[in-house]
């Protein structure tokens, strides 16, 4: 279920980065809840760095880089993410909650973390 978690952002990367397109929410509802949360939170934390005013462009997310995120209900909690952006890697730890479909955003807190050095990429699986 990873590789289609990663299929769908990337999909979704590629639309803008505002609000999610008809095809990327039609992406999410056909997977199972957990994935679906997951994966929507992703894409909303994506969202919010585009827009963030530090200029990143994040093109790849991997929410599990260096912890498993905690899930809860409705509640992701995700302290060990990365995020790559212009070809360097970022820390990232975000706390999300949606609606009981797990579509809609209801809270979203993000911190964006230092660079990761490239000696830590390939033990993290992070791609150039």
């Amino acid at each position: 279920m990873k590789i289609i978690g990663a299929l769908l952002l990337v999909i979704a990367i590629s639309a803008p980065a505002s609000a999610m397109d008809n095809s990327a929410a039609e992406q999410l509802e056909k997977l199972d809840p957990q994935t679906r949360l997951e994966q929507r939170c992703d894409l909303e934390a994506m969202e919010r760095i585009h827009k963030d005013p530090v200029k990143m462009v994040p093109d790849e997310l991997v929410a599990y880089a260096f912890a498993e995120p905690k899930i809860k209900g409705d509640k992701i909690r995700s302290t060990g993410a990365a995020f790559r952006s212009k070809g360097e890697w970022y820390h990232l730890s975000y706390t999300c909650s949606t609606s009981p479909d797990h579509m809609t955003i209801l809270t979203f807190q993000y911190a964006i973390g230092q660079l990761v050095p490239h000696n830590e990429w390939d033990h993290h699986f992070l791609v150039p």
